[in-house]
């Protein structure tokens, strides 16, 4: 650890620990693991009877395809908060640590509107409950922020417009939040949550960091032995600065029952050649504490590394039951070399970009309704848009990790330089991580995966199974129209145990399916030899592919459907439509630029459409941008 900072986190600094030491470490807490589950449970169990604060699904119904949803749901409405207590007025140069120190479970502390609060503020242990939260809040009062369940933007501070981000949809640029900030020159801050804090939750806020060339690790996350739990942060905007290195905003390592609603994260980078590598809005994954549920709905979240991440770190726990839902993942192509508008680090070095959603540690997580836009190659990686990676990261620190139970639904994912890679691989050092496996992915549509423009692979799908054995997973009803290669294939030893390729709209593109390398191990060895059939028949033995549409495709099994080209699959023309993405025609509709209706109309094994459902996602992502 470089920067003494009590919740540290750096992939980079981690790869580069001695291997003994980390053996030795991680003997160490595997041993003691139980006892510390011991101590939390103990803490966890006097919040038992809290738990009316989240709901619980049946169990019998709660599975998607192969996958199970998350067993506990946050509820995060105002009305799941009570503060009945006292107000506590916090003015312009008075301490926040001294009235949060004073508070009690209940009370509301209310700070001036427009005044900046600086240094590290810890959040204290308190005996608090579900009836007694203590709120943490600017003096605006509410008709002034935006609606409960409103996401806030910056144009709440004043400021009317960032470079290369969407629109704020704000007539009236107006400063109505207060600003937590960290002034130091190095480590992490502002926002500490002390061992066992809980119940607290910050509206109207701003929180950052001074504008010094200092890297920041994090703006608020965990110090302490015990979890924190029930932390909810609604409408804040958290943010780096234009240029500096500020690694990451919420980190939710070692915390459970964690919430982040409608606020605004922006400007977290590590630049090429500077001091870190990976950067978040949102991260977690890490530690040895007990972690989840969490909730993240209905948020802007910008980073140029991974806009979230859970795992990627040393480990003995998995955080569990995990709610994104209606996000906008974005990062501005100002920060893509050689487009107009530029912007880099003050040397004018590049953020490394690396892609918009992650999981290396991860079990019952559910993705839904989100808007994912812009991810680019160019630095380790090829600009996918979400990767299902259970890693053993480096060298050999998270064997426990895995990543299960994963569903992936009505999402859109728009200018990116690859799509989905799925992959179960050993780390650098040769460690394998515990599972990988029962994932559901269905009504996503990938609208321009384009290899050049994005400086990747221009691939739409990547699956490798190596160890552990990548098993239980159905893509079903997605469409993707990738550039270069529509299936990278690498399968060894078990393949791919109980997969399935359904119903989905999908072309060609310059090469049907490829294999990642490895010889005639690999059951897509010499794809172009073997054909569509056979490597899908070698790879997937016992698999389901089949109602598929395969645009400019042949050679694929009996049961897909392979239209020469655009036209002759019935696609009306994109401009014509929601915007969502391509709809097939229903009948003939010049103005569409329908020749006739498609082959595709309830082509699929369940009677509906061949592809995404359309419209579907447009209900589902209506609202995020």
């Amino acid at each position: 650890m470089t920067d003494g900072s009590p919740f540290f986190f750096d992939i980079q600094s981690n790869r580069q620990r001695r291997f003994r030491n980390v053996t030795r470490s991680l003997r160490l807490r595997m041993a003691l693991s139980s006892l510390i589950a011991l101590a939390c449970l103990a803490h966890l169990s006097s919040l038992a009877w809290a738990l009316p604060e989240a709901t619980s699904p049946d169990a019998k119904n709660n599975f998607d395809g192969p996958a199970e949803l998350p067993r506990v749901y946050i509820k995060s409405s105002l009305a799941d908060t009570p503060a009945p207590g006292k107000t506590i007025q916090v003015k312009s140069g008075d301490k926040l640590q001294t009235a949060l120190n004073g508070a009690s479970c209940g009370d509301t502390i209310v700070l001036e509107v427009g005044a900046n609060f600086e240094g590290h503020i810890r959040l204290p242990n308190k005996p608090c409950d579900d009836k007694h939260w203590i709120i943490v809040r600017t003096s605006t009062p509410d008709t002034d922020l935006p609606a409960e369940g409103t996401r806030i933007s910056p144009c709440y501070a004043g400021v009317a417009s960032l470079p290369g981000r969407p629109d704020f949809h704000c007539s009236n640029p107006r400063n109505v939040m207060a600003k937590i900030t960290f002034a130091g020159k190095g480590g992490s801050g502002p926002i500490f949550f002390s061992s066992g804090a809980n119940h607290y939750r910050f509206i109207g806020v701003e929180v950052t960091r001074e504008a010094n060339g200092a890297r920041v690790t994090a703006l608020a996350g965990p110090d302490g032995a015990v979890p924190a739990d029930h932390i909810f942060f609604d409408r804040v905007w958290f943010h780096g600065t234009a240029q500096d290195e500020t690694t990451r905003g919420a980190f939710l390592a070692r915390t459970t029952y964690m919430a982040v609603i409608d606020s605004y994260f922006s400007d977290f980078h590590c630049a090429q050649g500077g001091g870190c590598t990976d950067s978040q809005a949102v991260s977690g994954g890490a530690g040895d504490l007990p972690m989840g549920p969490f909730k993240i709905v209905n948020n802007y979240l910008e980073a140029s590394g991974e806009n979230i991440i859970l795992g990627g770190a040393a480990a003995t726990t998995t955080p569990a039951d995990i709610e994104i839902r209606h996000n906008f993942f974005f990062k501005p192509l100002i920060w893509m070399m050689g487009q107009p508008g530029f912007v880099g680090s003050p040397s004018g070095k590049p953020f490394i970009v690396k892609n918009l959603f992650e999981l290396k540690n991860a079990q019952r997580v559910l993705f839904e309704g989100n808007v994912l836009e812009n991810s680019w190659g160019g630095f380790s990686q090829q600009g996918f848009a979400i990767l299902l990676t259970p890693k053993n990261q480096e060298p050999n620190i998270c064997p426990l990790c895995r990543v299960t139970d994963v569903t992936i639904r009505y999402n859109k994912i728009s200018h990116v330089g690859a799509g989905l890679q799925i992959a179960n691989v050993r780390s650098g050092s040769g460690g394998a991580s515990t599972a990988g496996e029962r994932y559901s992915i269905h009504d996503v549509v990938f609208d321009d995966i384009n290899g050049e423009t994005y400086k990747g692979f221009g691939i739409a799908l990547l699956l490798i199974s190596n160890v552990p054995t990548l098993r239980d997973v159905s893509i079903d009803h997605i469409t993707a129209f990738p550039s270069r290669v529509l299936m990278n294939i690498g399968g060894f030893e078990d393949r791919f145990p109980h997969f399935s390729l359904t119903n989905s709209l999908l072309s060609a593109g310059e090469r049907q399916i490829t294999t990642t390398g490895g010889g005639a191990q690999n059951c897509s060895f010499q794809a172009d030899k073997q054909g569509p059939a056979r490597v899908l028949e070698n790879c997937f033995p016992g698999g389901r592919i089949t109602h598929n549409a395969i645009i400019g495709g042949f050679g694929w099994p009996s049961g897909n459907l392979t239209p020469k080209d655009f036209s002759a699959a019935g696609l009306a023309d994109p401009r014509k439509g929601n915007g969502v993405g391509p709809h097939l025609c229903k009948s003939k509709d010049e103005a569409a630029g329908c020749k006739s209706g498609s082959q595709l109309i309830r082509a699929a094994a369940d009677g509906k459409d061949i592809g995404a459902d359309i419209d579907a996602i447009d209900a589902a992502i209506r609202g995020v941008t």
